[in-house]
C-alpha cells in the first residue's frame, strides 16, 4: 500500500533505486548544469544590490571590494563550468536558442576569457605592479617604490547582463531536464520489480526547493 500524507498526497519516498544508464547520466550531468546556473544566478542578485545599493537588488549585501570580487568570480566560474567541453551539456550553439537582445556569442566569449583571468594561478586579477625607484636631488637612488595600478572593478551593466544570459539557460536546461526524467522512467517502466528490486538502495535526505530568479 501506498503511505499517504493526511491530506491525502502520497507520502514523499524516503529511498530510491540508483539506475544507472546513459539516460540517467545525462539528467545527473544536467542537474549539476542547472544548479550551477542558480548559483550563477544569486550571485548576480547579490552583486545587483552591492554596486547599485540597497534598492537594486532583493537582498542586502555590502559594497565591500573583496566580497565583490568573490561573487562576481565565483558567477564567472560557476556560468563557464556549464559549457564543459567533457561534458558538452551546454555548448556555444545554445546561446542562439534564447533569442535574446544583443550580442550574446560575443559576450559568452568576453566571459569565457574573464575566468581564464580570475581563475589564473599565476597572475593577481586585482592590480598590475610595477617597481620605481625614487631620486634624490642629485639624481642618487633614495628607495625603491612598489606602485600598484587597480584593474577595473565589475560593472552593475554587466552583472545584469550575465544574469539574463544565465537565467534563459535555466529555463533551457529545466526543459532538458523534464525530457530526461521521462526516459528515465520509461526505461524504469519497462524494468521487472525484481530487477528494480536489485538496483542499489539510496536513502535520501529531506531539502528545501530552489529556484533561480532573474535579478532585477
Amino acid at each position: 500500500m501506498t503511505e499517504t500524507q493526511q491530506d491525502g498526497a502520497p507520502a514523499a519516498p524516503t529511498a530510491v533505486r540508483r539506475i544507472d544508464v546513459p539516460e540517467s547520466g545525462e539528467l545527473a550531468q544536467l542537474a549539476g548544469v542547472f544548479d550551477d546556473l542558480q548559483y550563477v544566478l544569486r550571485c548576480c542578485e547579490h552583486l545587483v544590490t552591492a554596486l547599485g545599493g540597497p534598492e537594486s537588488g532583493p537582498v542586502r549585501v555590502d559594497a565591500d571590494p573583496a566580497l565583490v570580487e568573490a561573487l562576481w568570480s565565483g558567477a564567472v566560474i560557476g556560468y563557464v563550468r556549464c559549457f564543459s567541453g567533457r561534458t558538452k551539456t551546454l555548448t556555444r550553439e545554445d546561446l542562439d536558442k534564447l533569442e535574446l537582445d544583443g550580442d550574446v556569442s560575443g559576450f559568452h566569449d568576453m566571459v569565457t576569457k574573464l575566468r581564464d583571468h580570475y581563475a589564473s594561478r599565476h597572475v593577481n586579477p586585482r592590480e598590475s605592479y610595477e617597481i620605481g625607484v625614487a631620486q634624490s636631488n642629485e639624481g642618487t637612488p633614495r628607495g625603491v617604490a612598489v606602485v600598484s595600478t587597480p584593474r577595473p572593478q565589475v560593472d552593475e551593466t554587466t552583472v545584469r547582463l550575465l544574469g539574463r544570459v544565465a537565467y534563459a539557460l535555466s529555463g533551457l536546461v529545466d526543459a532538458r531536464m523534464t525530457k530526461a526524467q521521462n526516459d528515465v522512467l520509461g526505461i524504469a517502466h519497462d524494468m521487472t520489480p525484481a530487477q528494480l528490486a536489485a538496483l542499489p538502495l539510496v536513502h535520501l535526505s529531506p531539502e528545501e526547493e530552489a529556484g533561480g530568479q532573474e535579478p532585477a
